[in-house]
């Protein structure tokens, strides 16, 4: 299945300069929390009985944050899309957008699933098995983010190694955004979802790491509706003509090929070089490499008040 449609199957459901990725080393869980933990998510209230001990993942950002918060010990399997940490047991046939129930069962036993959305009655099979599932869909926000941490803090025994995690992350993009010292103040940008020409605007986890850095979506008045993921023209982005563009890795464009589109040589960015290549799970997930995210925002920032210097 092609990438943006995965990308908005979920959505709909749901570094540079010294990055600094949380250590995912495992630690002991907290003495002082107690059992049963109940979770209150937007799919509803989920009693988690005892601190579990096969845990299966199948949301990539919460692979990421279950790691980062010393639960990794007692992940038994992650997704294909989990390629980090690189100790997460990644299993290329568990499928997040098509999870097997009676599969993952059999092969697993787990005693918590995790998901980004539920893709057809997934989370009744599960709980009809007696195994509790935490949905936890795409983070709107980083409120919402360090939110989603903390409860896969208190679910796994970790609760006060995820507020750790919420404060060292949120320590870290506040000197990503002081290292520039305002240089994103009213900078156009546009971000790149693939080159069909989806995008993201403020309202969104994403859109919101760039407005940290003061910078002007030119998405924004695009989206009357305020869906968050609008899809542009090529007019559109010829006629607003953004000072920035960001893309990921995933789709193989870059400079010389955006040059190439037809208009486009005439667009500020692309005529200034400050076209910049991000890393797709990076910029996409909403794991505790978002402060990973913010440095590579910031030496973006950078290059382009060294070029127009």
């Amino acid at each position: 299945m092609h990438r943006l449609t995965l990308l908005l199957a979920a959505l709909l459901l749901f570094t540079a300069c010294s990055p600094a990725t949380p250590s995912s080393t495992a630690v002991a869980p907290d003495p002082a929390q107690d059992y049963p933990v109940v979770i209150t998510t937007g799919a509803g209230e989920v009693t988690i009985a005892t601190r579990p001990q096969r845990i299966v993942s199948l949301s990539a950002s919460a692979t990421e944050t279950l790691f980062a918060i010393g639960a990794g010990d007692q992940v038994v399997a992650t997704d294909s899309f989990s390629t980090h940490p690189a100790a997460a047991p990644t299993q290329d046939d568990l499928l997040a957008f098509a999870p097997n129930v009676e599969a993952i069962v059999t092969a697993y036993a787990p005693d918590l699933v995790i998901l980004a959305f539920d893709p057809g009655d997934v989370v009744a099979a599960f709980g009809a098995l007696g195994i509790p599932v935490i949905v936890h869909p795409t983070a709107v926000s980083f409120a919402d983010a360090y939110a989603q941490w903390e409860q896969l803090g208190a679910a796994t025994g970790h609760l006060a190694d995820a507020v750790a995690l919420v404060n060292e992350v949120q320590d870290t993009i506040n000197e990503a955004v002081a290292s520039v010292d305002g240089a994103g103040e009213g900078i156009t940008f546009y971000h790149e979802l693939d080159s069909t020409l989806y995008t993201v605007t403020s309202t969104t986890f994403v859109g919101e790491m760039y407005h940290r850095f003061g910078m002007t979506n030119i998405a924004d008045p695009a989206d009357p509706d305020g869906w968050g993921y609008p899809q542009l023209s090529p007019e559109y982005l010829i006629d607003t003509s953004p000072q920035a563009i960001f893309h990921t890795n995933c789709c193989g464009d870059s400079l010389s090929s955006m040059a190439a589109r037809p208009g486009w040589g005439t667009i500020a960015a692309v005529r200034a070089g400050h076209v910049f290549e991000l890393d797709d799970d990076i910029a996409s997930r909403w794991g505790p490499r978002m402060a990973d995210f913010a440095w590579a925002i910031a030496a973006a920032l950078t290059s382009i008040g060294a070029t127009d210097a």
